[in-house]
Order: C-alpha cells, then sequence, then structure tokens
C-alpha cells in the first residue's frame, strides 16, 4: 500500500476490529446456546477454523470469559461475564425502573414475566420473574428471541415507524419454529396492523408449542419503545377471559413503567 493510499484509508476501520469481532462471534455463540459447546461445535456454527476458534477460545479463557469443562472438553460462560452482565442488568435504568410494576404483574397473572429490549434483529430478555405455578418457562436472561415469532418482537415492531419497521423485516430469516410461525412478509405485516389496531401483541404459539404469550411495549418520552413486557401462559391453563386475566394487567404495567422513565411532569 502506498503512502497515499494509507493516507485515505476509511478512519472508521480501526485495527484489530475483524479479530474482535470473532471474539465477538464465538462469545455469542458459548451465551446462546442451551449448553456447552466444544471447538467442533463452536467451528461448525462460527465457520472459523478449529485453530482459529482455539486461539480465541485461549483468550476468552485467560480473560474469564469462558471457562473450559477439563473432562467433556466443553466451554460455557465464565464469571467474569457472568459478573459483567450481572452488574450490568443491576445498573440498567429500564430494569431498576420496571422491577416492581413486573412484580405486580406476575402476582396479578401468576404467570412468567419477562422484559425484553432490542438487540439487532432480535429481542433480548434482560429480567425473568418465574411464575408461582408448578409448570414454568424453559427460558433466562440472556435468551434472544425474534422479531416475528415472539410477542415482545412483535409489540416493538407495532411500535417503531413504518420506515424503520419495513427495513428490519425486509431483513428478517422467516424461520418456522412451529406450524403457527409467520412464514412470509405478508402475515407478518397483517399481525403487526392487528397489534397496533389493539395496543398489544400475541404470540400463538409461534415461538414454541402450547405457550401463548401476550407482549407490550414501555416507551420513552418520545414514544418510541425502549423495552417490551410478555405474560407467557401454558395453554392447559389460560384462562378463559384473557383480557381481563393478562392484557389489561400487562397493558396497566407498561404505561406506569412508561410513566416512571419518563420522570416528573
Amino acid at each position: 500500500m502506498s503512502a497515499h493510499d494509507k493516507s485515505t484509508e476509511d478512519p472508521t476501520k480501526i485495527a484489530g476490529t475483524a479479530a474482535f469481532s470473532k471474539f465477538m462471534v464465538v462469545l455469542q455463540l458459548i451465551a446462546d446456546q442451551d449448553g456447552p459447546l466444544n471447538i467442533a461445535q463452536l467451528a461448525a456454527l462460527s465457520g472459523y477454523p478449529r485453530p482459529t476458534v482455539y486461539r480465541i477460545l485461549a483468550a476468552l479463557m485467560a480473560e474469564g470469559m469462558v471457562v473450559e469443562n477439563p473432562r467433556s472438553k466443553q466451554f460455557e460462560v465464565g464469571p467474569r461475564l457472568i459478573n459483567l452482565a450481572s452488574r450490568a442488568w443491576d445498573r440498567s435504568d429500564i430494569r431498576t425502573t420496571a422491577i416492581e410494576p413486573l412484580r405486580q404483574l406476575r402476582d396479578i397473572t401468576r404467570e412468567t414475566v419477562h422484559l425484553a429490549v432490542p438487540s439487532d434483529l432480535s429481542m433480548v430478555y434482560i429480567e425473568k420473574l418465574e411464575s408461582p405455578q408448578a409448570v414454568r418457562m424453559a427460558s433466562r436472561i440472556g435468551t434472544r428471541v425474534t422479531l416475528y415469532s415472539s410477542s415482545v418482537g412483535k409489540a416493538y415492531l407495532a411500535g417503531i415507524d413504518e420506515a424503520r419497521r419495513e427495513a428490519l423485516m425486509r431483513s428478517l430469516h422467516l424461520e418456522r419454529f412451529t406450524e403457527h410461525t409467520h412464514g412470509d412478509l405478508d402475515s407478518l405485516r397483517a399481525d403487526i396492523v392487528q397489534t397496533r389496531s389493539c395496543g398489544y401483541a400475541e404470540d400463538r404459539e409461534e415461538n414454541e408449542a402450547q405457550i401463548h404469550c401476550y407482549g407490550a411495549a414501555i416507551v420513552g418520552p418520545d414514544g418510541v419503545p425502549v423495552a417490551c413486557v410478555s405474560v407467557s401462559i401454558p395453554l392447559f391453563r389460560r384462562l378463559p377471559d384473557p383480557q381481563q386475566a393478562y392484557v389489561a394487567p400487562l397493558l396497566h404495567a407498561c404505561a406506569t413503567i412508561s410513566r416512571k422513565l419518563a420522570g416528573p411532569g
């Protein structure tokens, strides 16, 4: 590369960005899985050669971001990452503002309540309050759910402006999780129209069979969604009047949190 070429190089391309991105891909893969992964699985999922994955894992282990099970040779998130995530959740304005209304929502509905924030083309759970009943949801804090199959995702899509919504939807890969999952954009658009009309979203066994969820948005002072809340109910115990049992308390909780975020005045 000539001196002229160096001087005109894109200043936004920071040295080490590509390597850092690879580290994040591997770390995200480990964090997203329900169980630990070995090097072969990580290489297959990431598309990186095994030697590259090994070097990345060695660096992540040195920093306490991942740990290796010496018997199974599998990797999972480490104590440092868990500590960082815990501190971030504890300091989150949305989470701390929302926690009491979320507890009240869980106690009223007696079902699992999630608080989720948007992240790229998905939503991430940053809080989960378990149902006090015997059958519970298998989700956990940090779980990612899609914008098109989850009630929190559809509530978020319904709350943003049309141009942003259409751009996001066109970027989605509509994978079918159940027979009820949206398989095309036209059906998703129709669902979003309904969501905007009634003020809440539904996941009708679209993300997981036999689970029905209701979701609604928490909005900032500008009226734009900053997070979403869902109530998840196993179908066998869904009450006959869901509007009264789940939707009304959900909308009340989201409105309360939105007002608290806006502050006095």
